[in-house]
């Protein structure tokens, strides 16, 4: 192919990885809005929240990585008509936050205990360019699209903390700004049954034909508009003839050009598979995503990386999560040894909230142990060393009585390990605090 359609080829598969998250989103958002609520969890109408009352169940597989540490509380937002008002209870101290993330994944807010504390609070999310008054007490957050993606979660500790979190989220709710003050309305949902409700949105998106997928995008584009640094972006994929605002047929565009973006999904995807293997730098073996999560700037690759994986990664501002899947040797964790991961007493996580450490089988997902037990940090009854250190004993069988409240049973397969810190301090996003590594010792 000659230099025209060698560049052709490269744009394209710039285009693909640009619009991804974008895709992933509303293939998302039709989804899980296509409910009346209460049938699945998470899953309800627009403009009003649906609750995860529970922490997942150990064969929980519809999503990877699940957490025993929060409740969740998502919200999608309808900007097109007026702002919506989200409303947070006074959490008596409790840890929350409530992160909105645009049509593009990135996250522009995060009303919370770490930002707004954890008083009674008021966000009017407003459409771009919405000018109008606000009630008094009822702080605006301005949104770069017209629908927007509130993921909340609220701190759990445990199965017998849970009426107290399902307090908090009954205190939440979304309220159109012209029903302030009112009775809610119940939202009808109409049910589209044409809408596939068990493929997961991330694959629905990774099989559509090249056709379908940019003129879908470029449809999305019309009501969510590109950011403000995307002008370069925007100039080189409007030499494929797809620009925002504009309707796009893949036909209407010269072969060569349609052969390049007939080709780039697969192409982009490839692209997006090799990211996610050196997604972050690596201290002491874990990986350390502080940089270019939740706000992803002109990083497109690493912006369509994190939507297959998993949407609504937080600002490492609010959560860090060091993974991973080798010991201080290099070898890959399996519970059929035996290993310890010691904190020295200058050295425990360094965070605002709260941390835990977390095993699964190397696809994320959790297995089943004789205690239950899902996680291990700092809001359990740990038992530390003398001089200040911790160590966690991680091994398929129990390391005895007196070790016991320091052990997180470990499948007897190959693992993975997940640490979650909660509001990290600066020293963990400027990389002064290092994991330790994991060491086997059997």
């Amino acid at each position: 192919m000659h230099d025209a359609g060698a560049a052709a080829e490269a744009i394209a598969v710039e285009a693909y990885l640009y619009v991804f998250p974008l895709v992933v989103m509303d293939v998302t958002r039709r989804q899980m809005t296509n409910s009346e609520g209460g049938e699945r969890p998470g899953f309800g109408p627009m403009n009003t929240f649906s609750h995860m009352r529970t922490v997942p169940p150990v064969e929980f597989k519809a999503v990877p990585w699940p957490n025993s540490d929060t409740l969740y509380s998502l919200a999608w937002l309808d900007l097109a008509a007026e702002p919506v008002v989200v409303s947070a209870p006074d959490t008596d101290g409790r840890y929350y936050l409530l992160p909105v993330q645009d049509m593009w994944t990135d996250v522009f807010a995060v009303p919370g205990k770490r930002t707004t504390g954890t008083g009674a609070g008021q966000f009017a999310i407003a459409p771009p360019g919405w000018q109008g008054e606000l009630p008094e007490g009822v702080r605006r957050i301005d949104a770069p699209t017209r629908v927007v993606w509130v993921m909340g979660r609220i701190q759990t500790n445990g199965p017998e903390d849970y009426p107290a979190v399902n307090q908090v989220q009954d205190g939440l709710a979304v309220t159109p700004l012209s029903q302030w003050g009112q009775e809610p309305q119940r939202i009808a949902v109409a049910i589209d049954p044409s809408i596939d409700m068990t493929t997961p949105p991330v694959e629905q998106v990774s099989r559509m034909p090249a056709a379908d997928y940019f003129a879908h995008a470029a449809e999305l584009m019309k009501i969510n508009p590109p950011h403000l640094t995307d002008w370069s972006m925007l100039a080189r994929i409007q030499r494929l003839g797809l620009k925002p605002g504009k309707t796009f047929d893949i036909q209407a565009v010269d072969p060569e050009v349609q052969e390049a973006l007939e080709q780039a999904p697969a192409a982009g995807q490839q692209a997006m598979r090799e990211k996610i293997a050196k997604l972050s730098p690596q201290v002491n073996g874990w990986q350390m995503p502080t940089e270019t999560m939740g706000v992803y700037g002109n990083y497109y690759l690493k912006r369509a990386a994190l939507a297959m994986i998993g949407l609504g990664s937080n600002p490492p501002e609010d959560a860090v999560y060091p993974l991973t899947f080798v010991d201080a040797d290099g070898h890959v964790l399996n519970g059929e040894n035996d290993y310890v991961l010691r904190f020295e007493s200058h050295g425990l996580p360094p965070v605002d909230a709260f941390w835990s450490l977390t095993a699964y089988d190397t696809d994320g997902f959790q297995v089943a142990n004789p205690l239950d037990r899902r996680a291990l940090g700092d809001r359990d009854p740990l038992r530390y060393e003398v001089d200040g250190a911790l160590e966690l004993f991680i091994q398929n069988e129990s390391p005895g009585p007196e070790r016991e409240a320091n052990w997180l049973p470990a499948p007897r397969e190959p693992l993975a390990l997940f640490l979650r810190l909660y509001e990290p301090k600066a020293e963990v996003l400027d990389g002064r605090w290092r994991p330790p590594a994991v060491r086997r010792v059997r």
